[in-house]
């Protein structure tokens, strides 16, 4: 399953990354918002690289961005193999997603806790990370699927009252 999740979970996470950027740039284009180059500036200083004053070079910042995404696509791949699927994991990766940027950004001192944000950053952070969040699902969940269903949803198709939230599931026995 590992090997599986491991792949699967880079596709989906670069899957997740590309409609993320998607909205962001059409976000950006209705806003007026500019980039934000805290990826970079993050990444500058978990690596010790040599850190630029004001806009950071593009190459470093994609790395960040995408190389972060592809990378916790990997966890959504688990949750899928999991058993973990649908909206409801989406969602609970959301958070994931969100927790990560915030430790790696505030443990480097280039970002700040969020509830110092103001509200419309701190919005439209959540929206894009949830873009991110539900579109790595979609295909990690289409991914896993073709390995049937994860150990939970066997579980829970063996208890009275469980639902299967992800297609059928073959009892055991």
């Amino acid at each position: 399953m590992m090997k599986r999740a491991l792949w699967q979970g880079l596709v989906a996470g670069t899957a997740g990354v590309l409609a993320m950027t998607l909205g962001e740039k059409a976000e950006q284009r209705l806003s007026g918002r500019r980039d934000s180059h805290v990826p970079a500036r993050t990444l500058e200083r978990l690596t010790g690289m040599r850190e630029y004053p004001g806009r950071q070079p593009v190459p470093v910042n994609l790395a960040m961005h995408v190389g972060q995404g592809a990378l916790l696509g990997v966890l959504r791949s688990v949750m899928a193999h999991a058993g973990l699927r649908g909206p409801w994991s989406s969602a609970k990766f959301t958070v994931v997603r969100l927790t990560t940027d915030q430790i790696l950004e505030n443990a480097t001192g280039v970002g700040a806790p969020p509830q110092t944000w103001p509200r419309r950053e701190l919005v439209v952070d959540v929206l894009h990370k949830s873009v991110y969040a539900f579109a790595a699902g979609v295909v990690a969940d289409a991914l896993a699927a073709g390995s049937g269903p994860g150990p939970g949803q066997r579980h829970a198709a063996m208890l009275p009252g469980r639902h299967a939230d992800v297609g059928p599931v073959p009892r055991r026995g």
